[in-house]
């Protein structure tokens, strides 16, 4: 059944706290009856925070992690060592410090694996629906922040979306312009979704989105299978608290 709840936190580090518990009790109720665990993680100031603080977790050693695979909401297309990376982001403040099998890490492809921006998005589509052997992709669990337009992942206000599965953005009003994305149909397809934001920036967004019943912000739009959990701090809810 599907649920919404927006939780308070008091600051960007409260957020990345509350999150990680989440993620943490995720994994373990879910590994208790299935054999794997996918989750797609999110960079972002806040979200890297969050897997700072979740490798930091004493909890964390009692997961059996050989059975939990990484993904990414979306990803800048640049070099494969470039700090701009969700990925060697994550590496850097997580991913290295735990023991996970590098076959569990699924990376977006780089601009300099030899391929342009659309065959590097149908390659990864392809290596999505490798992973789940022929199945409608899924995730059991997907960490989203949000920007200060509403967006989510890579999906902007206003751009098209050109695949049910990733997504390829070729003018991101963010640099870098090239992007790669997993699309809202996808995201949606997750058993259960958590929003981590942080900041006045995001307060005027995040009252539209839960208060503008017509909101067409790409946020606004995200919806999991089952609970959407927007853990959101008192600066970023603040327009909203208000009401």
């Amino acid at each position: 059944m599907k649920s919404v709840e927006i939780r308070r936190a008091d600051n960007a580090a409260d957020v990345a706290k509350q999150a990680a518990f989440e993620i943490i009790s995720a994994i373990n109720q879910a590994l208790k009856k299935q054999e794997t665990f996918n989750i797609a993680l999110t960079g972002g100031t806040v979200g890297i925070l969050t897997l700072q603080v979740l490798g930091q977790q004493e909890e964390l050693v009692d997961l059996d992690l050989s059975k939990v695979h990484f993904w990414w909401g979306d990803e800048r297309f640049v070099a494969s060592e470039s700090a701009e990376r969700n990925a060697n982001q994550a590496r850097q403040v997580f991913l290295n410090l735990i023991e996970v099998p590098s076959s569990n890490i699924h990376e977006f492809p780089s601009i300099d694996q030899g391929l342009d921006l659309e065959k590097a998005r149908t390659s990864f589509e392809n290596e999505l629906l490798t992973a789940f052997e022929g199945k409608s992709p899924k995730m059991d669990l997907t960490i989203l922040g949000m920007g200060p337009d509403g967006h989510v992942a890579s999906l902007f206000p206003g751009h098209h979306q050109n695949s049910s599965l990733i997504v390829s953005e070729h003018n991101s009003p963010k640099p870098p312009a090239q992007r790669l994305s997993m699309s809202m149909d996808l995201i949606n397809n997750s058993d259960r979704i958590i929003f981590v934001v942080s900041g006045i920036d995001k307060a005027e967004a995040i009252s539209s989105v839960h208060q503008d019943t017509d909101c067409e912000l790409p946020a606004a739009k995200v919806a999991a299978q089952g609970e959407t959990l927007w853990i959101v701090d008192q600066a970023a809810g603040s327009a909203f608290w208000s009401c």
